[in-house]
């Protein structure tokens, strides 16, 4: 889709921003990510510039030091912070980068709060929930916002009626007072469900959501209907009735047969994104899908299915690799291609004899990022099987150290070789703490993070290939570790290529970060030390993710002849 600059020919915004709060009900997880995310795609469609945020009710100042079991993944823009992975929506639906100032939690907006009130900037006051913190909670929702923004989409994280979103919901119900009540539009998504042994869908948790709502103050204009079937005529008319909200603005948000990228179709077709332009006073103009529905159609009608192997520690948990689910099935997408994504534990490959058999039938590995030792060896074994097997391999920041791991002990045969990370007194330190991280105490916030550029030496490298022949690319970092430099000689002698470098001194070409390993004489065996996942979308599908499935697609081909 073309970005809202190349679309729209508006100079700076003429009047004040509008505003769209989303708010959920009745349970958590309904995916207000998702809806915030497709309505942005709409307006930008529309020719409207569009930012977007997320507010957490959550104490944690951000989910960087979060348990990826707990939380999922965490999402890292290129300014370098540690966020929901909400925002991994936000960016791969809009195409546009988001920064710090799209994401704000409770922790955040209290540490402000305090660090103010230790400084005396209240002047000897009592500092209050009213007004300090829904203050600094409306500085928060502006901050996101500059001359060239004409809609700004703020989601709050939780659940209506939750008491730590208490003041986010106060601040909410100021703004729109401030603001306007013309220039800001109120989303409520509630969960309507369907009681399989009555067979029939019921109203009630989401009147008693909006009742909640109404309770604080606010007063939704559109009620998002969350549901696993479609709601009749009289359902709506129902929530309608009982939720003071128009019947025209009763959206059906029920399950999408195949993608999530499903969801800004099933809302234009209801129109959602012209309701909202008459409830903001924007004026109603053409929302081209085209594209959009060209893509919707290739991922419906795929010419082919691969198997791909996810190697990882958090595997149990559904949202904790997000970002590189969904970068696979975009490079399945831009191949054509449907997805059979095998989740493996990378701690059972280490208690399973026959683990092996694990990867029968598999067509390609990826091994993503990861923290500690735990399952640190199952990827090892992983990762010797795509090398030693000729399986296409990619490997994602501790994906990359393993690679080298493995690499160091069974082709250059350095027995114990391992990270620090996983063994500080190992004899052959291959993946060793970087230099700056040596005196970090504290976790959150303190690794390497956000965009670095990275060198692509080898213009003949598959890496180099994957990119375009690009000279220079730019990737997002998480991590604390790097490689060692004094194995490189070695490595290249074994045939190891290390094919994208980030050099922050031409003048000490020895003292460059290793970026991405590539292994010669074999069909796509790429590792890279950043998370390239963070880059892609359904529409422009990372390069390195689509170089894997082309590769493997032709390789399984090549097989079949």
């Amino acid at each position: 889709m073309a970005p809202a600059s190349d679309r729209s020919a508006r100079g700076k915004r003429q009047g004040p921003p509008r505003h769209i709060f989303i708010t959920g009900g009745v349970v958590s997880s309904l995916g207000k990510g998702i809806t915030a995310a497709s309505i942005g795609r709409l307006l930008i469609n529309m020719g409207y510039r569009v930012r977007i945020q997320k507010l957490d009710p959550y104490l944690n100042v951000d989910p960087g030091t979060m348990n990826p079991f707990q939380h999922g993944e965490v999402f890292v823009t290129d300014d370098g912070a540690e966020t929901d992975l909400d925002l991994g929506h936000y960016e791969r639906f809009l195409g546009q980068p988001c920064s710090r100032n799209s994401t704000y939690t409770s922790g955040r907006i209290y540490q402000t709060v305090i660090n103010h009130e230790r400084a005396g900037r209240y002047n000897g006051g009592t500092v209050q929930v009213v007004p300090h913190i829904t203050n600094e909670i409306k500085e928060a929702i502006r901050s996101a916002l500059d001359d060239d923004v004409d809609v700004l989409i703020t989601e709050l994280g939780g659940t209506v009626g939750d008491i730590e979103g208490l003041p986010f919901m106060e601040a909410v119900r100021q703004f729109r007072h401030e603001a306007g009540r013309d220039h800001v539009a109120l989303c409520h998504l509630a969960y309507i469900p369907y009681i399989k042994a009555a067979g029939e869908i019921k109203t009630k948790p989401a009147q008693h959501s909006v009742q909640k709502l109404r309770e604080i103050g606010l007063i939704p204009d559109f009620l998002l209907c969350r549901s696993e079937e479609r709601l009749g005529k009289d359902v709506k008319e129902k929530l309608a009735l009982f939720c003071n909200v128009d019947m025209k603005h009763v959206i059906e948000l029920h399950d999408v047969a195949h993608s999530i990228y499903e969801v800004p179709m099933l809302i234009y077709r209801q129109g959602l994104h012209n309701l909202l332009a008459e409830r903001l006073n924007l004026p109603i103009v053409d929302c081209p899908m085209n594209d959009w529905e060209l893509m919707l159609r290739h991922i419906r009608n795929p010419k082919g299915t691969l198997r791909v192997a996810l190697v990882g520690k958090y595997i149990n948990h559904q949202d904790a690799y997000k970002s590189v689910t969904e970068a696979i099935d975009h490079a399945g997408y831009a191949n054509l291609l449907s997805i059979d994504l095998v989740r493996i534990e990378s701690d059972g490959l280490e208690k399973d004899e026959n683990w092996r058999q694990q990867f029968n039938d598999i067509d390609a590995v990826v091994v993503p990022g990861g923290f500690g030792r735990r399952g640190f060896e199952g990827m090892l074994r992983a990762i010797e099987h795509c090398r030693s097997h000729g399986i296409p391999f990619l490997g994602l920041c501790l994906g990359m150290q393993a690679a080298s791991v493995e690499f160091a002990r069974n082709v250059l045969r350095l027995d114990g070789a391992n990270s620090v990370e996983m063994d500080d007194k190992t004899p052959h330190p291959i993946i060793v703490l970087m230099e700056e991280q040596k005196q970090v105490m504290q976790l959150g916030g303190t690794m390497r993070l956000g965009a670095y550029p990275c060198t692509l030496p080898r213009r003949s490298s598959r890496t180099s290939k994957a990119y375009g022949g690009a000279d220079v690319v730019e990737e997002r970092h998480r991590h604390r570790f790097e490689f060692n430099n004094d194995y490189r000689h070695a490595f290249e002698e074994a045939g190891m290529l290390f094919t994208g470098l980030y050099q922050p001194d031409a003048q000490q070409p020895e003292a460059s970060l290793v970026e991405i390993i590539e292994l010669r004489d074999h069909p796509y065996f790429i590792a890279t030390q950043a998370h390239p996942e963070f880059k892609s979308s359904a529409v422009i599908p990372h390069p390195l993710f689509k170089a894997l499935i082309t590769a493997t697609w032709r390789q399984r081909n090549a097989a079949a002849e």
